[in-house]
């Protein structure tokens, strides 16, 4: 529960018990009177709620306004006071509580406020009542807001929960909660349908990934083979001229060999005969 509201139920609670002892219209009507007008009182559910503020409804045309008056403050605005013909007069106090908690009806529904806009809603004479207005709510915890004097607005971030609901007010707040739900639901729809594309398309784009992989592999396998079986055909050509060659010369060289040994052979023995068989020195 926010603190603001949380000081301001705390603030009511003793008008609350107060109202059990209000047996007579004028103290149901005194009672309202001193509840909107204490400081921190920005809630009167509980105390509109209780058998003897209730009874005001029936009651004479000098206390019945009141009870009027307290389901304004509970709910409506300054601009419903002055379209409200009877309703007793407002203190100095009771009248800035009353614009306040209009202050805060205007928030809600509007994050910008203009000062024209506000002078107007609030029946306030100048900007500086208006200024001061915007202040005190700030500092009492009503709302976060800037004053932009610049642009001659009033900038709202945050309002406090302080406002009572309308009667009849819960069933347009369920339909209002329904659409926003229903449009949600269709947003989430949406999402998740984007979600099953981009994953689905991932899918896909993967496997035709897999695929290119897979065809360049068995591409660059089937070149492998082709480049091993060709550099295979050229050794098994160059084997077979290299290897002819060496028999014809070795064979060459074995008849020259072997022609040359027999040779030798016959000439040393020639050699040796005619040496034998030569002229005599006589010693």
């Amino acid at each position: 529960m926010d603190q603001t509201q949380q000081k301001a139920l705390n603030a009511l609670e003793s008008y609350v018990l107060l109202s059990k002892s209000a047996t007579s219209p004028r103290a149901a009507a005194d009672l309202v009177t001193q509840a909107t007008s204490a400081p921190n009182t920005y809630v009167f559910a509980e105390l509109l709620q209780t058998p003897k503020i209730q009874s005001l409804r029936t009651a004479s045309a000098e206390y019945a306004p009141y009870l009027t008056l307290l389901e304004i403050f509970s709910w409506g605005t300054w601009s419903d006071y002055t379209s409200t013909p009877n309703l007793p007069q407002l203190s100095a106090i009771q009248a800035t509580k009353l614009r306040q908690l209009s202050l805060l009806t205007l928030s809600a529904s509007h994050d910008t406020l203009t000062y024209t806009h506000l002078l107007s809603a609030l029946a306030l004479p100048d900007i500086r009542t208006l200024e001061d207005l915007v202040i005190s709510s700030i500092y009492a915890g009503l709302l976060t807001a800037k004053l932009d004097t610049l642009s001659k607005r009033v900038d709202v971030s945050s309002v406090s929960p302080l406002r009572d609901l309308k009667p009849n007010s819960v069933p347009r707040m369920i339909a209002v909660l329904d659409d926003w739900n229903g449009r949600c639901v269709s947003v989430l729809t949406e999402i998740e349908g984007q979600v099953r594309d981009v994953r689905s398309n991932a899918m896909e784009r993967r496997r035709r990934e897999q695929e290119h992989e897979k065809l360049l592999e068995r591409a660059q396998g089937e070149d492998a083979s082709k480049e091993k079986g060709r550099l295979a055909g050229k050794r098994g050509a160059g084997d077979a001229e290299n290897g002819g060659g060496y028999d014809a010369e070795g064979g060459d060289a074995m008849d020259v060999d072997e022609s040359f040994g027999r040779g030798a052979g016959r000439n040393a023995k020639r050699g040796g005969g005619r040496f034998g068989f030569g002229k005599k020195f006589i010693g």
